[in-house]
């Protein structure tokens, strides 16, 4: 057993460098399954434990891919470029106002879509607004790092904006409304007070006029793209694009509304999702003409393969008896209260989350509680202690969670450098206080409403 831990360890280790690494771009779901596949060949991991995995983890890869593909097709339809000159108008030249808008943006992409498809969504439209502007790379950064660790963080309030934290809810078998019911207040604060701390660190970074826009960028993408006469999208006037944009987001509303719905009535939500995606491909085909199929090639996939790998890896580090040492050690403390369990098993999730990635972090944690026998609104609400560690905990290192990784990807992609100092001096003020006000939200809210 000793030599099963230690090569079970030296996979999980090695897996996990090569993820943060990523020598010349190499895809995340490349070294996850590799990893996966030497623990199956040891043999760590049953069939009963394979079909496990798949159950937990196959509706919930499906939902989030169905709501990556509305991102994609958010792009087609020409969002990216409407949103950037939407920026720049609200803002009024002011640098502090763009701040905000561009937090209350990653918030909601976040909340509409989920923490990576909203990173692939900000991300080029905040890049794309800020080379409009001619503002420096230093001038930069701190609206390109504000604005990926809200859109990152703000998968708490909500299970569904998160591939791990719905896996998770599989395990501790919380439905998706309850999980709101019980975070979206305390995690919705939390996040409005990061997002003031963040801007109490970063106000003398921002500029206090934004410099004249080189070009409309609205008018621009529109007119090269859309041909009045081969498009049936409205594109003669601003007035009529937004009208048809704020038509898509309604849509894109009422299908995560429906997600609620459906996990209130038992019916699975990647139902929903995957109808959703479909009608909205639907309705691009119709309105440009384009084939359907091309969504294959610009679907991301492989977060499917990524998310079964390392699923397959941490059942290794379970059968192995990792869960149970980590039972050994917290019940304890888990024991002592409500509030101190909470924030130690919080504590331990962002740990975790920081030097080996929030989805490993949260799996291991999630099971480590169901090993413990503890009552449903405890074990429920450590569970989403867990959450806050693993969403927000987790963003102390750029390294700590999938969508930060993706993000540092699309900056060097686009030529923009943002050093470890760069985003340190920010995160380390601003992470540990967001995560124990977050925590404490969270025990409040629950003492109040639910005991």
């Amino acid at each position: 057993m000793s030599v099963q831990i230690g090569i079970t360890g030296l996979v999980f280790l090695t897996t996990m460098l090569v993820i943060f690494w990523r020598p010349r771009g190499l895809n995340e779901a490349w070294p996850a399954s590799i990893g996966a596949g030497l623990i199956l060949l040891i043999g760590l991991v049953s069939k009963a434990d394979i079909m496990d995995i798949i159950s937990k983890i196959g509706g919930a890869s499906i939902t989030i891919i169905a709501t990556i593909v509305m991102a994609v097709i958010l792009e087609s339809f020409g969002f990216f470029h409407w949103a950037a000159a939407k920026l720049a108008h609200l803002s009024k030249g002011s640098g502090h106002r763009l701040y905000w808008y561009i937090q209350l943006l990653c918030f909601l992409m976040t909340l509409l879509f989920n923490n990576d498809g909203s990173i692939l969504i900000t991300t080029p439209i905040l890049i794309l607004l800020l080379k409009n502007f001619q503002l420096k790379t230093h001038q930069r950064i701190p609206y390109l790092l504000s604005g990926a660790l809200i859109a990152t963080a703000s998968s708490a309030p909500i299970g569904v904006s998160n591939i791990v934290n719905l896996i998770a809810l599989e395990i501790v078998q919380m439905s998706l409304w309850m999980h709101t019911a019980m975070m979206f207040v305390p995690a919705t604060l939390g996040l409005l007070f990061m997002s003031y701390l963040m801007y109490m660190v970063l106000r003398h970074r921002l500029p206090k006029k934004l410099p004249d826009a080189i070009l409309d960028i609205e008018d621009s993408f529109f007119i090269k793209n859309f041909h009045p006469l081969k498009t049936s999208i409205p594109v003669e006037s601003k007035k009529k694009r937004t009208k048809f944009m704020l038509k898509i987001l309604l849509f894109v509303f009422l299908m995560r509304c429906l997600l609620f719905v459906a996990s209130f009535i038992n019916v699975p939500i990647e139902i929903v999702a995957v109808l959703g995606s479909i009608t909205l491909l639907i309705w691009r085909w119709y309105l440009l003409r384009t084939n359907p199929l091309d969504i294959l090639k610009k679907t991301p996939w492989h977060i499917l393969i990524f998310a079964f790998s390392m699923y397959v890896i941490i059942y290794g580090l379970h059968n192995v008896g990792l869960t149970a040492l980590l039972v050994q050690l917290c019940e304890p403390i888990v024991n002592q209260g409500l509030f101190q369990a909470s924030f130690i098993m919080g504590g331990v999730v962002s740990f975790l989350s920081n030097f080996f990635n929030n989805h490993p972090a949260l799996m291991i944690g999630t099971i480590t509680l169901t090993e413990m026998g503890l009552d449903p609104t405890t074990l429920k609400t450590i569970y989403l202690a867990n959450i806050i560690g693993s969403d927000i905990g987790s963003l102390l290192l750029p390294i700590g969670t999938l969508a930060s990784l993706i993000w540092m990807h699309i900056l060097r992609r686009n030529q923009i450098k943002c050093s470890w100092k760069d985003y340190l001096s920010v995160s380390l003020i601003v992470i540990p206080i967001s995560t124990i006000v977050t925590l404490t939200l969270l025990y409040l809210w629950v003492q109040m409403i639910f005991s």
